[in-house]
């Protein structure tokens, strides 16, 4: 069972199919998606939430109020590389056991997302969300111990999550995709419109 739980959004790199800026700051009912996704992950980690996003920090302003984390190995970009910059800053937090990682283009995360995952049994230390029969890789409860082993794994040239996590064992849990995929991404302008739709009709609902 995990202790308090430190949330990281993974913000990525720039989104080619939105014009190249970024998708976490674009605005969905009314508000910054980053904003969106940080009130839906906010009460499910009381110990608090990590933004891994490279550049400027200075960008997100007010869409994020918390620690923005780089890369921490120079050269080796991608969602592993925010992962264990995450499980570094929560070892250096008292009582942080795990951290929960999201993609930062993810919406409709669910709000018992911390509570099954870290409830959930498996054949190893890693929790992984699913929905559609899919796992999401990058929606997952990693435990702050695995940081040093990952920091090997990254330092040999690995890259894949899902390398990562088969090399540990998980635990997969999986959630319905009805009446909205919670895991739902926001690729490209079409999604965008998808996801506006799903969200004035839950406004008026």
């Amino acid at each position: 069972m995990a202790g308090p739980v430190l949330g990281l959004i993974l913000a990525g790199g720039l989104g080619r199919r939105m014009g190249g800026v970024d998708k976490t700051l674009l605005p969905l009912g009314g508000q910054p998606l980053l904003a969106r996704i940080a009130g839906r992950l906010r009460p499910q980690c009381p110990a608090g939430l990590m933004l891994s996003a490279n550049g400027d920090p200075a960008r997100f302003g007010d869409a994020f109020d918390g620690p923005i984390l780089p890369d921490p190995v120079p050269g080796l970009p991608g969602p592993l590389a925010g992962i264990l910059a995450g499980l570094e800053h929560g070892a250096a937090r008292h009582g942080v056991t795990h951290v929960l990682s999201v993609p930062g283009d993810a919406p409709f995360l669910p709000d018992d997302l911390v509570t099954r995952l870290a409830a959930s049994p498996g054949s190893g230390p890693i929790a992984v969300a699913a929905s559609g029969g899919r796992e999401h890789y990058t929606v997952a409860l990693w435990p702050v111990a695995l940081r040093d082993d990952l920091r090997a794994w990254l330092a040999a040239g690995e890259r894949r999550v899902g390398g990562f996590i088969a090399r540990h064992g998980s635990a997969v849990v999986e959630w319905p995709v009805e009446p909205v995929d919670p895991f739902l991404n926001l690729n490209a302008p079409e999604d965008f419109s998808r996801a506006e739709g799903i969200v004035q009709a839950r406004s008026s609902s």
